[in-house]
């Protein structure tokens, strides 16, 4: 007997694909959100942003929300509380002050090394279930279906910036 194949033809929101990744996201993501209010004070999208500030040193405040998919406003308030925090320091470019360069402070590239490993054990914990072949067509998979969803929003002008639903 065929299985049917509920990623095409889905009869159920159970089988929509956003629906199931949105589940694992946030019944797996509980444990990183917990764990960083709980043990560190920090929020979900506080980590976020210090984790692509991690990655991109001296980022502007513009560059940061659209890696993490935030509007800039809210990334300005994010960052405005990590640097109340001491996490961040905001050095303004001396020919426009209006463009500011976002770096991690000591204590914020502290608390990042703090994190991230624990963070990167949740994953691996995660994906333990799955064989080295398993991980890597899902690793396939995972990079095929964000090149198509960029290229469909790419072919849907004036579709707007993905939210953060909060905290």
């Amino acid at each position: 007997m065929a299985f049917p194949d509920r990623l095409i033809d889905p009869q159920r929101q159970a089988d929509l694909l956003l629906y199931r990744l949105y589940r694992i996201h946030t019944t797996a993501g509980r444990l990183v959100v917990h764990m960083c209010e709980s043990e560190f004070g920090i929020t979900r999208r506080e980590w976020r942003i210090l984790s692509f500030l991690a990655e991109r040193e001296g980022a502007l405040s513009s560059q940061l929300a659209e890696h993490a998919m935030l509007d800039r406003a809210r990334t300005s308030r994010t960052l405005s509380t990590l640097a109340a925090k001491k996490l961040v320091v905001r050095q303004p470019r001396p020919s426009d002050r209006r463009e500011v360069h976002v770096f991690l402070s000591a204590e914020g590239r502290r608390l990042y090394g703090e994190i991230y490993p624990r963070v990167a054990a949740i994953n691996r914990e995660l994906v333990s279930s799955l064989d080295a072949a398993q991980r890597q067509d899902l690793d396939a998979a995972v990079d095929a279906l964000q090149t198509q969803a960029s290229r469909m929003v790419a072919e849907r002008p004036g579709t707007p910036l993905a939210r953060d639903g909060g905290d």
